[in-house]
């Protein structure tokens, strides 16, 4: 499959995230979101040689606290967001890639607690566009 080939998704899919260390995660494709997030836990801002970075810890499954990974990496900027309670919070912007329905691509991704929401990572619109599009009646595509 080319990487110019639009692929469908449904809209719950597992993905990985390689430059994170996290192999299998469960994604919820949701096009009202403009930019993806990340559940994490432990997140600390701190400056290191002169550039903005966040250490954090991600659980990459809900119901396995005993699961997780530390991360360092930069940040690239600080976003405005509307979080899913209607409220606009800021929060860290990294990038790195993902791995989903055969295509891997880097990603910008928002860091944040998402600790009672069912899944630890949402996929936005700028993600998807021009790699997939969204099938709502499917799940998990193989």
């Amino acid at each position: 499959m080319s990487d110019n080939q639009v692929t469908v998704v449904g809209w719950k899919e597992w993905a990985a995230l390689p430059d994170l260390g996290v192999k299998r995660i469960k994604v919820k494709i949701d096009t009202g979101a403009r930019t993806s997030a990340l559940h994490v836990d432990d997140m600390k801002i701190f400056f290191k040689d002169g550039h903005r970075k966040v250490s954090f810890r991600i659980r990459p499954y809900r119901r396995r606290t005993d699961l997780s990974v530390l991360h360092e990496c930069n940040v690239i900027e600080e976003r405005s967001v509307k979080n899913s309670g209607g409220k606009v919070e800021k929060r860290p912007v990294i990038q790195t890639r993902i791995r989903l329905a055969g295509k891997e691509f880097p990603i910008e991704v928002t860091l944040t607690n998402r600790e009672d929401m069912i899944f630890r990572m949402l996929l936005g619109r700028q993600a998807l566009i021009g790699r997939f599009v969204v099938d709502p009646g499917r799940s998990e595509s193989k």
